[in-house]
């Protein structure tokens, strides 16, 4: 006799609001907080200088993440909000046509004609609304914005990743503190790709370059601004 035997899945998509905002908050947190030193000691400034700014960085960079991700996911969420609020009305107008609208998207899917209006009729019966939302307008409940979530995940994670290259201004000597500094950055860079890599289980070499590289080119362009403008002045 055949056993059927249930085990758990669990999937990576689940992860995709709070990993994007987490990656992107680190990300920016070390590439802009490290730029900004970088670019204020090219520019022969004090060492106390260099460190008053960085702090300024992390605060305001990490403010800025948690109002900026607020309201672009809440933008998303009132859009999302909307398309339901639009998707009830029909259904409640015109069920008829819903059910026919349901059924082509299956049809498209690969289902024969007659199996399609079954299973639309089916779903309906069950959470029309819920089936419309997830097959016409791709929203889940694993997919749904969550403006708070994206909010408090950036704002921390950018702190987190500021504060990296602002321990390596306290540690490093002044006379090496950019290139320490610009070092750091790029190792933490690549490790952090590696980990956000390895948690959305996309290819960590890829990932990795990638995100090494901009850092790279970021820091150079700001300690070239910053050695102009320190000659200049």
């Amino acid at each position: 006799m055949t056993r059927l035997r249930w085990h758990p899945e669990r999937h990576l998509v689940a992860r995709i609001g709070w990993l994007r905002a987490a990656v992107l908050g680190a990300n920016d947190g070390i590439v802009s907080t490290a730029s900004l030193i970088v670019g204020v000691a090219a520019s022969a400034a004090t060492h106390g200088d260099i460190l008053i700014a960085g702090v300024a960085g992390l605060v305001a960079g990490s403010m800025s993440m948690a109002a900026g991700e607020y309201v672009s996911v809440s933008s998303q969420l009132d859009t999302e909000r909307a398309d339901l609020a639009r998707e009830r009305k029909e259904l409640r107008d015109d069920s008829a046509s819903e059910h026919r609208e349901l059924a082509a998207i299956y049809v498209k899917r690969g289902l024969d004609a007659d199996l399609a209006k079954k299973v639309a009729e089916q779903l309906m019966a069950k959470d029309a609304l819920g089936a419309h939302a997830r097959d016409e307008l791709g929203i889940s409940a694993v997919t749904t914005a969550r403006p708070i979530q994206a909010g408090l995940t950036s704002a921390a994670t950018f702190a987190a990743g500021a504060a990296l290259p602002l321990l390596m201004v306290i540690v490093s000597p002044a006379a090496v503190l950019v290139p320490l500094v610009s070092v750091a950055a790029l190792a933490f860079l690549a490790l952090l790709g590696a980990i956000g890599a390895r948690a959305g289980g996309a290819n960590v070499f890829r990932a990795t370059a990638r995100v090494t590289f901009w850092g790279a080119l970021a820091l150079a362009l700001t300690a070239g601004i910053g050695a102009i403008f320190g000659t200049v002045v």
